[in-house]
């Protein structure tokens, strides 16, 4: 008996090695696809061009942003947003524009995947939410929201001021006031009041919730909302202030089934006599 030849022949290997050339092309186009359709809709990666947020967010650092969390529940206070600026807000850092259509196309792929910075995308921390009365500063220093005073020591850079800046305003409907972490260099709400909705954000212009630090894997770290926002104060007001519309309602209900009651008894009694 002659043993059969198991190795592949060399033909065979190199019509396999000439198939993959020929689909790779095709697995990087898919897998771009799929990233962009990802990054689209899902997650997607930012990177932290200036020091607005230090020294919870560094220059170079990385982070991902859920876009889908503000269809399931509403935007917090405390929450650290990226945001557009476009046509409002100018740039925190230079970015040059790209010299060429290729270059603007390296320049497109990397915003995309957080390579490179965005340049009219913002990321700041989420101070007062559409009806609160942000006011700086009380008799200690602190802002306050709502009359509530913020212990901003866990996330503030280090022997920062609250504000350099005292304002006060009314956050109109459907806005948001953002501050910078680093509130020394951060081009935030206070350098806008001069803007429509006194340097309030558009809350459609949030993209979403910067949640975790991806990049560098040292400094790899969820991004919580601070405890000071969990105040039962600051609770109990957001509650109130959603409650408030219910109340009303009960409170013309009841003198309208009062009336109607009235009206049936006085009719029952007509009848009978």
């Amino acid at each position: 008996m002659v043993a059969e030849d198991t190795k592949p022949s060399a033909k065979g290997g190199k019509d396999k090695k000439g198939s993959f050339w020929r689909e790779l092309p095709v697995l990087v186009v898919v897998a771009l696809v799929l990233a962009l359709i990802i990054k689209s809709f899902v997650i997607q990666a930012f990177y932290i061009p200036s020091e607005s947020m230090e020294n919870t967010l560094l220059v170079n650092d990385r982070v991902l942003v859920n876009k889908l969390v503000y269809h399931t529940r509403d935007i917090e206070r405390g929450d650290i947003v990226v945001f557009s600026g476009v046509d409002s807000w100018a740039s925190e850092v230079d970015v040059p524009d790209p010299s060429n259509p290729v270059a603007g196309f390296f320049r497109w792929v990397g915003t995309a995947f957080g390579v490179v910075p965005g340049e009219k995308d913002y990321i700041k921390r989420v101070i007062g939410l559409p009806g609160d009365t942000v006011k700086c500063c009380d008799a200690k220093g602190r802002i306050t929201v709502n009359g509530v005073p913020l212990d901003e020591k866990a996330y503030l850079y280090p022997d920062d001021q609250p504000s350099q800046k005292f304002f006060e305003i009314k956050v109109e409907k459907d806005r948001l006031w953002v501050m910078g972490d680093h509130r020394s260099v951060s081009l935030d709400s206070r350098s806008h009041q001069g803007d429509p909705g006194g340097g309030a954000i558009p809350k459609d212009k949030v993209v979403g919730r910067a949640f975790v630090i991806v990049w560098p894997f040292a400094r790899a770290t969820t991004l919580p909302i601070p405890d000071t926002f969990n105040q039962a104060a600051l609770k109990t007001v957001a509650m109130a202030d959603g409650a408030a519309p219910l109340l009303l309602g009960f409170a013309g209900a009841f003198p309208l089934v009062a009336v109607r009651r009235r009206w049936v008894v006085r009719r029952a009694r007509g009848r009978a006599g």
